[in-house]
């Protein structure tokens, strides 16, 4: 979570003395021209389609201007395209805002540069939407915010308060679209650092690098705040908010989790297509829902009590036909689809001799599974960790029992003949 708007951070919240700036006085202009500045060499970590950290190369290119606002001040950076190359990233290096492309451009040519409109106005309503909770929190209850982050889904304000309750939320959601009904103009101007009206705004400090003029972003008679981020013209254009809820957040805080304009409308969306799927599956209306759901649980939980109970019997019926076989002796193996940990043990309970290897395993016959060995405690610290090598899992074991994970359940055959070679050689010294 990034630090609340007061702490502003990010190219044309306080522009420097460079040329190079952002244009953050918002109309429906989703492009322009200018100049390319300086292209090098740079990388990029970005999130995978798997969660998993990617390394993208490509170049950092400054713009003489640029209609793209870089990450600060809790909110995300803009997308767009420079001359049709798509930008990845945005950020703020002192007065420079940098782009990365994987394109190289050439210094000294001309940039037509445009917005992801659609992003953009996002995170347009959301900011603007935060700035208005944010004031009537602290107007109504005195509950600060001490920081937000604007995410992916949803939103988050962080409220200095261990606790903020449903009442006071309800309050605070009806207020603030009270206010965007009243359609209440929102402008943005800039002061001078020894502008007396400073002292007026709300702010938690400026960045260490900040020069120049400070810009401030006022919603009317509602909230004036010093911030660097992309905000509509009229709270009309916010259309409406919902705050979802609270949770709780560090400590003595709360998270109160909030959506925006067109956000609440693919959340609609989101949730009758859920209502509509649950109703097919349970075949019962909405506000039967929760009970039919709760019917299923308890149905479910006296299934699995009853076939964990069949389960427990059949594995002492097997252990009891293990130990009574003809074949019993040497390296005695047993391998099922369906069973768990507490299977296996139960029959290596019941068996419970050293006078065998006995080698348990459960799961997919070709893929994961879990497997179970158990015999003389030397036989055994000899062999876990060998049979979990071949089986390409995780293991631990004592007093004669060694257990764990497999992830290649079909080099069952090959676990067995290197048991079967050990109690041979154990035969033959004998």
């Amino acid at each position: 979570m990034r630090p609340a708007d007061g702490a502003v951070r990010g190219e044309g919240a306080v522009r420097g003395e460079s040329r190079a700036r952002v244009s953050l006085f918002f109309r429906p202009s989703v492009q322009f021209t200018t100049t390319v500045v300086s292209c090098r060499p740079a990388e990029l970590q970005t999130e995978g389609s798997k969660g998993k950290k990617e390394v993208l190369s490509g170049f950092q290119v400054v713009l003489e201007d640029t209609l793209l606002f870089p990450e600060g001040g809790g909110q995300p950076d803009d997308h767009g395209t420079i001359n049709d190359i798509s930008v990845l990233r945005v950020t703020r290096r002192g007065a420079h805002a940098d782009h990365f492309t994987q394109t190289p451009l050439t210094p000294g040519t001309e940039a037509h540069v445009r917005v992801d409109w659609e992003r953009r106005f996002d995170h347009m309503q959301q900011h603007s939407g935060q700035h208005l909770i944010t004031a009537v929190a602290d107007h109504l209850f005195g509950l600060k915010t001490t920081s937000w982050e604007l995410g992916r889904l949803r939103s988050v304000i962080e409220l200095d308060s261990p606790s903020v309750t449903a009442e006071q939320v309800a309050a605070i959601e009806q207020s603030v679209n009270e206010k965007i009904r009243d359609r209440l103009p929102v402008n943005v101007r800039e002061l001078s650092l020894d502008d007396p009206e400073v002292e007026q705004v709300r702010g938690r400090g400026l960045p260490d690098d900040h020069a120049g003029p400070i810009r401030v972003v006022t919603i009317k008679s509602v909230d004036s705040n010093m911030c660097c981020g992309t905000h509509v013209s009229n709270l009309s254009d916010l259309q409406v908010i919902k705050i979802l809820g609270t949770e709780k957040g560090k400590k003595n805080k709360t998270n109160l989790i909030f959506l925006a304009g067109n956000r609440v409308l693919k959340w609609m969306e989101r949730s009758y297509g859920t209502e509509k799927a649950l109703t097919t599956l349970l075949k019962c209306g909405a506000e039967d829902h929760v009970e039919a759901v709760k019917k299923l649980q308890n149905s479910t939980k006296l299934l699995q009590k009853n076939n964990l109970n069949l389960l427990r019997d059949l594995a002492v019926h097997i252990a009891h036909s293990l130990r009574n076989s003809p074949d019993w002796g040497g390296v005695v193996t047993l391998h099922r689809k369906e069973g768990d940990a507490e299977f296996m043990n139960i029959i290596a309970n019941e068996i419970a001799s050293e006078e065998s290897l006995l080698f348990l395993t459960v799961g997919d016959e070709k893929g994961a599974g879990l497997f179970l060995l158990a015999g003389s405690a030397e036989a055994i610290e000899t062999l876990g960790p060998r049979v979990a090598e071949v089986l390409e899992g995780k293991g631990a074991g004592k007093k004669g029992r060694f257990q764990g994970k497999a992830t290649k359940m079909s080099r069952r055959a090959e676990a067995q003949v290197l048991l079967q070679d050990y109690v041979s050689t154990q035969s033959a010294e004998e």
